[in-house]
C-alpha cells in the first residue's frame, strides 16, 4: 500500500463522509482511496466553489469538512474559501497535493499561503508518520475548530507505507472551566442587572450550549439573542428577540439597546452585532465568554472576560445562583415586553411602502411574498453583496442549523456554492440561495453542479444590473461608475441553459412557477431573475463604509 492510499483509507475510517473538490493528478489517488472506502465524493466545477461547498457543509453538519485539491493553482483556486473557512473557524481538512520540487511548475509556498489567510498549515512528513500526521490533522479541526491546510508532498505520496495501519485514537479535550471567581464576578453582575441580553454566536452550538445558556438566561430575567451566524437558535423560545446587529428589527434593536448588561456567549460582540457599538448603552456592563481567550475584547473593551466553553460557563454561574436562592427573576422579561415581541418583533410584521413599479419588484415585497410561499422546512444561504439584508431578515428558518452566512471575509461570489453545501448537509430541507447578480455570475460554473446532483435549490438573484454596494457607496454625484454598472442580463435564459426551470420577476405575479415548481416534487434547481428596486444602500452596508 503506498502512502496516498492509506491516507485517504484513514480519513474515512476517522468518520469523513463527504469530501468536496476538483481532481487533479495530484490528488487523483487519494481521493480515490476515500471513495473506495465509502466516502462521497462531490465534484465542483471550480476549486472556489468546492471549498466553501465544504466550508458551508461543515457549518451545517457538525462534521469536519473535507476539500481535496490538485497541488498549485488547485490550491490556489480555492484560497478565496479556505480565507472564508479559516476566519469563520470551520473544523475545515484542505487536503493538498504539494510539489516540492523548485523546477515545477506547480511549485509554489503552499505552507506560507495557508498560514498567511489564517489557516493553519501542516504536512504529512514521511511514510513512517503520515497516518499520525493526518490524524492531528483531522483532530485539530475536529477539536480545535479550526481550518487546517494538510500538504501532502508528491514525493511522499507515491512511496510505500511504513507505518502501522491501526486507527489512531485521540480523547477529545474538555472545554475549558472559567475559573471561580470570575464565575461569581459573572453572577453578581447579573444580580445587579435590571435588563439583561444575552447574546449567542458560533461558539454556543456546540452540544448542550443552547439549553444551558436559556436556563441562565431564565435565572437572569434576561432576553436571548444570537449573532447572524447563530440565527434561528433561539426560535423556540418565547424570550427570544431573534438576530443582534445590522438585521435587527427596530424593536430588537431598542430592547438591546436599553439593556443594562449584555453578555456575548461565544460572540464576538463585532461591529456587526453591536452595529458599531450603537447597540450598547453607556451605562451597560459588557460581559464576553469564549475559548479563544484573544478573542475576548478584540473588539470592544469588557466589563469582563471569561475564558471557558460556554455551556461549562453557563452551568457554573447557574449552579452558583441556585446555591444562594436565585432560580428566576423577572428582569428584563415583563408582560409589556412579551406582548411587544409576540406583536411586532420580526421583520414580516413591520410595515413599509411598496415601491414596487416600473417594472421592478421591491426586494422587501420580494422577500416577505417568498417567505410566505415557501415550506417552513428551508436552509437558507446568502451571499454578500447591498442586497443581503433583505433575505436575511424576510426569510424566516426553522433553526440554527437553517441559516448558512459566509461572510467573514466579505467576498462576493460565494453564495450559490454556500447553497449546494448546506443543501448536501441538511437534505431533507429546502435549500434557498440569494445571491446578487454579480455574485450569481460570479460562481456561476456552480449551477452545473446543482443540476448534476438534482437538487431541488431555489436561487433567489436580485439583480439590479450593478455590483450596488459600490455603486451606492460611491454615489450617483460622485465619479463615474460605468465599471460597477452592466446592461441588464436575461439570468433567467442563462439558467434554463444549465437546464434549470427559471423566471423572470418583476411583480408578486410572476413567482407563481415557483408554486408550480414546489408543487411537482422537483429534482432540478429553479433560478429566479429578479428586477429589483435598488435606489439607495442598505443602512448595513452604510453603517460597514462608515456613512
Amino acid at each position: 500500500m503506498l502512502v496516498r492510499d492509506a491516507i485517504g483509507y484513514a480519513l474515512a475510517d476517522m468518520g469523513v463522509s463527504t469530501v468536496f473538490g476538483v481532481v487533479g493528478s495530484g490528488n487523483f489517488h487519494f481521493t480515490n482511496a476515500m471513495i473506495e472506502r465509502g466516502a462521497r465524493f462531490v465534484a465542483a466545477r471550480h476549486e472556489g466553489g468546492a471549498a466553501t461547498m465544504a466550508d458551508a457543509y461543515a457549518r451545517m453538519s457538525g462534521e469536519v469538512g473535507v476539500l481535496s485539491l490538485h497541488q498549485g493553482c488547485g490550491y490556489t483556486n480555492a484560497i478565496t474559501g479556505i480565507a472564508e473557512a479559516a476566519k469563520s473557524n470551520t473544523p475545515l481538512l484542505v487536503l493538498t497535493a504539494e510539489a516540492t520540487e523548485p523546477t515545477s511548475n506547480f511549485f509554489i509556498d503552499q505552507e506560507g499561503i495557508g498560514n498567511g489567510v489564517g489557516a493553519v498549515s501542516m504536512r504529512v512528513r514521511s511514510p513512517l508518520t503520515a497516518l499520525d500526521d493526518v490524524t492531528r490533522a483531522f483532530n485539530l479541526c475536529r477539536d480545535g475548530q479550526r481550518t487546517v491546510v494538510l500538504n501532502v508532498p508528491l514525493d511522499v505520496q507515491d512511496m510505500p507505507f511504513q507505518g502501522d495501519t491501526a486507527k489512531r485514537t485521540y480523547v477529545r479535550p474538555a472545554a475549558p472551566q472559567p475559573a471561580s471567581d470570575e464565575v461569581a464576578r459573572f453572577a453578581e453582575l447579573i444580580l445587579s442587572a435590571e435588563r439583561p441580553v444575552f447574546v449567542a454566536g458560533r461558539g454556543s452550538r456546540s452540544r448542550g450550549s443552547k439549553e444551558a445558556v436559556q436556563v441562565l438566561a431564565e435565572q437572569a430575567g434576561a432576553l436571548v439573542a444570537t449573532s447572524a451566524v447563530a440565527r434561528g437558535m433561539f426560535n423556540d423560545d418565547p424570550w427570544s428577540i431573534d438576530v443582534s446587529g445590522g438585521f435587527s428589527s427596530p424593536l430588537t434593536a431598542e430592547l438591546i439597546a436599553g439593556a443594562d448588561l449584555i453578555v456575548g456567549f461565544g460572540c464576538a460582540l463585532n461591529m456587526w452585532t453591536m452595529r458599531h457599538g450603537k447597540l450598547i448603552a453607556e451605562d451597560a456592563s459588557v460581559v464576553q465568554i469564549d475559548t479563544n481567550p484573544t478573542a475576548i475584547g478584540r473588539h470592544r473593551d469588557v466589563t469582563l472576560g471569561l475564558f471557558g466553553g460556554v455551556a461549562e460557563t453557563a452551568k457554573a454561574t447557574s449552579a452558583w445562583l441556585e446555591a444562594r436562592g436565585m432560580t428566576h427573576r423577572e428582569g428584563y422579561r415583563t408582560a409589556e415586553v412579551k406582548s411587544r415581541i409576540e406583536t411586532g418583533l420580526r421583520w414580516n410584521q413591520v410595515a413599509f411602502d411598496d415601491e414596487s413599479g416600473d417594472g421592478l419588484i421591491d426586494p422587501r415585497t420580494l422577500s416577505a411574498t417568498l417567505n410566505t410561499m415557501l415550506p417552513t422546512e428551508r436552509i437558507v444561504s446568502v451571499d454578500s453583496g447591498n442586497f443581503l439584508g433583505y433575505p436575511s431578515m424576510y426569510l424566516d428558518v426553522p433553526d440554527e442549523h437553517g441559516f448558512c452566512f459566509t461572510q467573514a471575509f466579505q467576498s462576493v461570489g460565494l453564495g450559490l456554492a454556500t447553497g449546494l453545501g448546506a443543501a448536501l448537509a441538511q437534505p431533507r430541507r429546502l435549500p434557498v440561495v440569494a445571491c446578487g447578480d454579480g455574485g450569481f455570475l460570479m460562481g456561476i460554473s456552480e449551477l452545473e453542479t446543482a443540476v448534476r446532483l438534482k437538487l431541488p435549490l431555489l436561487v433567489v438573484v436580485y439583480n439590479d444590473s450593478m455590483y450596488g454596494a459600490e455603486v451606492h457607496h460611491f454615489g450617483t454625484d460622485g465619479p463615474p461608475l460605468d465599471s460597477v454598472t452592466f446592461p441588464d442580463t436575461d439570468i433567467a435564459a442563462i439558467a434554463r441553459g444549465y437546464g434549470c426551470e427559471a423566471a423572470t420577476v418583476r411583480n408578486v405575479t410572476d413567482l407563481h412557477p415557483v408554486e408550480s415548481w414546489l408543487a411537482a416534487d422537483p429534482d432540478r434547481p429553479f433560478v429566479i431573475d429578479a428586477k429589483i428596486v435598488s435606489r439607495e444602500g442598505s443602512w448595513w452596508l452604510q453603517e460597514a463604509f462608515g456613512h
